[in-house]
């Protein structure tokens, strides 16, 4: 772990973003039309017709990582400063995986209108905004308050994220268990930003039976400490803790702290359950220790070092990519559920080569050790951009009069499997 430590600092030392220039400047006509004079000419376009941004700047392939540092990863309020590295981090990731350039702004603000104001003022320099480590219930009201006053997508990553990657993994348990979602118990372990924002999607799915717990423990009717967004799932239960709450539950979510769930607890679960113990870097349960008193249940985790890892890379880049490229004005619960539901068809396709490579297991396919596609697979950027674009088209929350979503398909193909150097931006759908 020291030398992981080190390793990991080594590795920050300067940052892990920087400009990169797009255009060549090295001669004195280059020169003249990077600045002046001929930078005057799409001024002038863009001041008569502003939708000529997106064809004469980078706003079309720009995405702004905003936080303000108060809810951390696993570390919490540490302030924005000290977050700084993760935006960077979601940048790096925005770059590697869906070819968008995104950039970090750190707010040294936690009042909810003010960080609205901040992101409107700033909100013509991109063409997305990436929420990102935001508390609850604050960030409920930036995102809602933020999108009605913009025209270009907001995601906060940490609700609809989560929310996305775990609906997809639990559409293939359930399938694999051979449960229907409208039957079964489900166990949400931290009510926070995700925990509320995946039991929402879950109920959107046709779940009907939710216990959520917060540090308090079960949300029921008789709290009265409970916040509009908790009430929501304030339910008439005699259940009060996790032990109580996972008696017969056929699926559990963990979003909370690491080693909260024990083995005796899992003992009284329904048989063939699934349980996604999220918290990092330590899980709620190691999965080798449900292996051991359960081996007929499905675990996923938020680490890479296990099988079904459900991790947020497998959405936001993918989801902004395909927002962008189709021109959406917002992020519906339509693209949101389009994303979902195209990462769980892309698990049940063949395992690409390299993906087996990466894992160093050549038998690997759709099944209990693989519910959903790995952040390895290049596919998902095709799968889950296209979905997400052809949702956005479909909720006339774009421009498009029509959407090749064949032809859009095609050129992601062409992006990572051909020559991911040319220009990232995909038009004309």
């Amino acid at each position: 772990m020291d030398k992981f430590k080190n390793d990991s600092l080594q590795y920050h030392i300067n940052g892990k973003t920087a400009t990169q220039i797009t255009k060549p400047c090295k001669t004195q006509e280059e020169l003249s039309m990077a600045y002046s004079p001929g930078v005057a000419y799409p001024c002038l376009e863009i001041a008569e017709n502003p939708a000529l941004a997106y064809k004469y700047t980078n706003k079309g392939n720009t995405v702004a990582v905003i936080s303000n540092g108060t809810a951390v990863l696993g570390l919490g309020d540490i302030g924005g400063l000290a977050g700084k590295p993760v935006m960077e981090g979601k940048a790096v990731l925005f770059k590697s995986f869906a070819n968008v350039d995104a950039v970090d702004v750190i707010l040294n603000i936690t009042d909810i209108d003010a960080i609205v104001d901040t992101c409107v003022a700033i909100s013509d320099t991109y063409g997305g905004i990436n929420l990102e480590d935001i508390k609850a219930p604050e960030c409920f009201e930036i995102e809602r308050k933020l999108q009605e006053r913009i025209n270009i997508p907001v995601m906060h990553d940490d609700q609809h994220g989560t929310a996305i990657i775990t609906s997809a993994g639990l559409l293939n348990a359930l399938e694999l268990a051979d449960k229907k979602i409208e039957d079964i118990k489900i166990v949400v372990i931290g009510a926070g930003a995700a925990g509320i924002a995946s039991a929402k999607m879950y109920q959107n799915l046709g779940a009907k039976n939710i216990v959520m717990l917060d540090s308090k423990g079960v949300i029921h009717n008789k709290r009265t400490d409970l916040n509009k967004y908790k009430q929501e799932f304030a339910i008439e239960t005699e259940d009060r803790s996790i032990t109580d709450a996972l008696k017969n539950a056929d699926m559990m979510l963990g979003l909370s702290q690491g080693d909260t769930v024990s083995q005796d607890m899992i003992k009284n679960m329904a048989p063939n359950a699934i349980i996604f113990a999220c918290a990092n870097p330590v899980p709620e349960i190691n999965p080798n220790k449900v292996e051991e008193v359960r081996p007929d249940i499905i675990v996923g985790t938020g680490r890479s070092d296990y099988p079904n890892q459900v991790n947020n890379v497998l959405g936001f880049p993918f989801i902004f990519r395909g927002a962008l490229d189709s021109g959406a004005k917002k992020i519906t619960e339509n693209m949101k559920m389009a994303a979902a539901k195209a990462l769980a068809a892309l698990a049940k396709e063949p395992v690409p080569y390299y993906v087996k490579a990466a894992y160093n297991d050549p038998d690997l396919t759709y099944g209990r050790k693989h519910i959903i596609p790995t952040p390895f697979s290049r596919e998902a950027l095709i799968w889950v951009s296209s979905a997400v674009a052809h949702a956005a088209f479909e909720d006339g929350v774009t421009d498009m009069k029509v959407c090749d979503v064949e032809g859009y398909r095609e050129k992601l193909r062409t992006m990572i499997y051909i020559d991911p150097q040319e220009n990232p931006s995909v038009k004309d759908l």
